[in-house]
């Protein structure tokens, strides 16, 4: 003998379920005309003649979102239903689940729930109806619906995991707007990306430092870009001089770009809650970029943050970085490259830029703390002999001739570096 079917209607601003089956019960109309997400299980008739059971509101944990977004945990023992605790069954390890699909915090899926903080992200980002949004990470597409429903004129999501492909395709089939949605599915750090105007994103953390410089090396340049980011990475992306989070990271992204920090967010509004907060920031791209060939500001800036609470004076009279340094300058005068003409060719490209995407590990997350770079094989012995010393002495020169022989990489800002680099340039000294 079959067993009669009861749906459960769940109201995704609620929380609510209500009970409709074939034991005469009728649905209960969802208050304030919000959608119901159906949930059919099969119930024994003892369960379903329990009409005091059954019409009684159940609060759930849901996820605003996609139709089925009701927690997964639940169950019916003895006719009454039971929310099992998390943890419990399959996916154990404190994986949750939205619309029956377990999230991996290994791959930074964390879906940001609060829809009160996606609307506030949507409406800071400025958009335009004839703006083209890339989204990356879209997850379960709670910021994808409120891109679309802020009348642009298309979003480019960019999904890895095939599962969220799948939930996001399913979610937005027959949606009215569906046709202003394509979806991507693949790597955003191998894939071309394609035009667009503005980038609105919730990402994974382990892809922050290449992505940022991955979008601002994209031609044609991008009007703006919105992102999360881990807290404590976008604090280094605003930081300033004197700051303590000032690094290499914050100096070579607001060489390009302007960068602004528009909201912090706890924890608690993403699920499963990463162990970290997060911050939102805005990037701008700077147009025009400065006339300046980006492997030179790196090389510079490379070894300016080596230690960065060391002098420049200090600095510079490292054997590693002198020999570095009189190596391309008889390299560049054996080409009889004179400053003008150097300068002159030289200017900061897409490709210079691209080049960030191979330099990204000792960038993303440096500490505060003097830290030795592999790289550059720093110690404390000075470069002897004559000629050494002769080299050393135009270095020092030069610092001097610029007051920076007693100042630290740490307090310098674009202009102080601009300034130094073209103080070497011009003696015909560089760093590339």
């Amino acid at each position: 003998m079959g067993h009669p079917c009861c749906i459960l209607w769940a109201n995704r601003s609620t929380g609510l379920i209500w009970a409709d089956g074939q034991a005469n019960f009728g649905r209960n109309i969802i208050r304030r005309g919000t959608l119901a997400a159906p949930l059919s299980l099969s119930l024994n008739a003892a369960a379903c003649h329990r009409r005091s059971v059954l019409l009684t509101a159940i609060t759930c944990s849901s996820v605003g979102g996609a139709a089925g977004e009701l927690e997964p945990h639940l169950s019916m023992a003895g006719g009454k239903i039971q929310k099992k605790r998390h943890g419990a069954g399959a996916g154990g390890g404190g994986a949750r689940l939205q619309g029956g699909i377990p999230f991996e915090k290994s791959k930074g899926q964390h879906i940001l729930r609060n829809p009160a903080l996606v609307d506030s992200i949507v409406t800071k980002a400025g958009l335009k109806p004839t703006d083209t949004v890339l989204e990356i990470g879209p997850g379960t597409g709670n910021l994808t619906k409120r891109l679309l429903e802020a009348g642009v004129k298309a979003v480019v999501a960019v999904e890895l995991d095939p599962r969220m492909v799948l939930e996001l395709n399913r979610r937005f089939q027959g949606h009215p707007l569906s046709s202003r949605l394509k979806v991507i599915q693949g790597d955003v750090l191998k894939c071309d990306l394609p035009y667009f105007d503005i980038c609105v994103a919730n990402i994974p953390y382990q892809i922050s430092s290449p992505l940022t410089f991955k979008l601002l090396s994209h031609r044609p340049m991008f009007r703006c870009a919105v992102i999360m980011f881990q807290r404590e990475f976008a604090m280094r992306l605003v930081a300033q001089p004197g700051d303590s989070l000032y690094c290499r990271l914050s100096v070579n992204v607001q060489l390009l770009a302007r960068v602004s920090h528009l909201l912090k967010v706890g924890r608690n509004n993403f699920r499963p809650p990463p162990k970290v907060d997060s911050s939102v920031v805005r990037i701008e791209p700077r147009k025009p970029l400065p006339p300046v060939s980006f492997k030179e500001w790196d090389g510079l800036v490379r070894i300016c943050f080596n230690r960065k609470n060391k002098t420049l004076g200090s600095l510079f009279k490292q054997k590693r970085v002198l020999e570095l340094l009189e190596k391309n300058y008889k390299t560049m005068q054996s080409l009889q490259l004179t400053q003008d003409a150097e300068m002159g060719e030289e200017k900061m490209s897409a490709d210079d830029v691209a080049l960030l995407a191979n330099m990204v590990e000792d960038l993303s997350m440096e500490t505060g703390e003097e830290k030795e770079e592999d790289e550059m094989e720093m110690d404390d012995t000075d470069m002897g002999g004559d000629g050494g010393t002769n080299f050393k002495e135009k270095i020092m020169g030069i610092l001097q001739q610029g007051d920076f022989a007693e100042k630290r990489g740490s307090k310098l800002s674009q202009v102080d570096f601009l300034y130094l680099l073209s103080l070497f340039n011009k003696a015909g000294i560089h760093f590339s």
